[in-house]
């Protein structure tokens, strides 16, 4: 089976990550899992994408980082053709407008696909003109995608209310944004090192408009203590407006923007409370890679699976979309060391590639299987022949 993946570039995101971590470990299963980008940089070519052959358009226009999308849109159907994967992998929401267009560009030439929901569909940070339209878009997705893989349990009901498809056309798969290697790594003791008296609070995310970092900065503002640190890993948009707003909050000594680095993840045991406030997520990674390394987490309530992600509040701290208030409160309040460390490591080890890529090409092999069976009624209209 040929399974090709297709993504804009190395441009960081979780979603990329997860998909360029599913291609390697495909290939290294044997799976023939080639990969398609419609531009070549990015942070992690040197990071997760290291090594990774790909396939990319001869000729790229200069500015094709504005419009991305469109651009895929038309270099991907010569791709495909050439390449002539039995299916392709759609990595996100993202990447959901190129499947629509795909499936109207080749028609039955048109390999199935099997699409990921990497954010929440419900959407209700958005106006109620953006869902309108928001959920006609869905259902123009079901009519064309072949399938759709949700990341945690409560997916399932979201996907089928909002895309409108069967749950027969849905499969819950726990999101790959680990490993068992990275996770041993995570809860390995580390040396007693000298550190400050106050709390140690961190992020790891996109500087964009869906994270609602001001938030984070208010509330950080609002309930820490004069000792108390924050560190933002990441890089985007928002960063000089976040930086203003930390200066003017008077917090800008104790916040520090460390820009992208490779394998955030990988620092989270030096700090004791792990902070999301985004508008809306599906399966956040950060909060998966959270538990893997054992710290505290607040979070807002920003999808149908974080209750259940967090195990109803056992696991961390959940807040409202958008209560500065509360988000406030539960940092004022926040008591880092105090987790269970046996149920934050068994709910970690349910989100790993080695499943969780294994489970997706099961999927994949179900969904090629049905589309060669017979269907029922040309069984029935099969002629029979006479008896003699």
């Amino acid at each position: 089976m040929r399974v090709l993946t297709f993504l804009h570039g190395f441009e960081p995101g979780g979603v990329e990550r997860i998909a360029l971590r599913l291609v390697r470990r495909w290939r290294a299963t044997g799976i023939d899992a080639p990969l398609f980008l419609g531009r070549t940089d990015g942070a992690m070519a040197e990071d997760v994408g290291q090594g990774l052959d790909f396939v990319t358009p001869r000729r790229r226009w200069p500015g094709i980082a504005h419009w991305e999308t469109i651009w895929m849109v038309a270099t991907l159907p010569r791709a495909v053709r050439t390449i002539r994967p039995d299916i392709m992998f759609c990595a996100g929401n993202t990447y959901a407008f190129v499947a629509v267009m795909l499936k109207l560009m080749l028609g039955r030439d048109c390999p199935p696909i099997v699409a990921k929901i990497s954010n929440n569909l419900d959407r209700e940070d958005a106006s109620w003109v953006y869902r309108l339209f928001y959920r006609l878009w869905l259902r123009i997705q079901g009519l064309a995608i072949d399938h759709f893989v949700g990341m945690e349990k409560p997916m399932r009901a979201e996907i089928v209310q909002g895309v409108g498809v069967s749950p027969a056309r849905v499969a819950i798969i726990p999101d790959p944004a680990l490993s068992e290697a990275q996770i041993l790594a995570l809860r390995e003791p580390v040396a007693a090192s000298p550190r400050a008296e106050g709390r140690r609070f961190v992020t790891i995310a996109r500087l964009a408009p869906q994270k609602n970092l001001a938030l984070m900065l208010r509330g950080f503002a609002g309930g820490s203590g004069p000792a108390d640190t924050l560190t933002l890993f990441g890089d985007g948009p928002e960063r000089p407006a976040l930086e203003a707003l930390a200066a003017t909050l008077g917090i800008a000594d104790r916040v520090d923007f460390r820009g992208y680095v490779a394998n955030p993840a990988g620092l989270l045991a030096d700090y004791d409370m792990l902070l999301l406030s985004s508008h809306y997520e599906g399966v956040p990674a950060v909060i998966l890679e959270g538990l893997a390394a054992n710290i505290g987490i607040i979070a807002t309530d920003c999808s149908r699976s974080m209750a259940a992600l967090l195990q109803q509040g056992a696991l961390g701290t959940l807040v409202p979309v958008g209560d500065e208030a509360a988000f406030a409160a539960a940092i004022a309040t926040a008591r880092p060391g105090t987790q269970d460390a046996r149920r934050t490591l068994h709910q970690a080890r349910r989100f790993t590639i080695e499943h969780g890529a294994d489970h997706y090409i099961r999927v994949m092999h179900g969904v090629l299987r049905r589309r060669t069976a017979p269907s029922p009624t040309a069984l029935i209209a099969e002629p029979v022949a006479p008896r003699s």
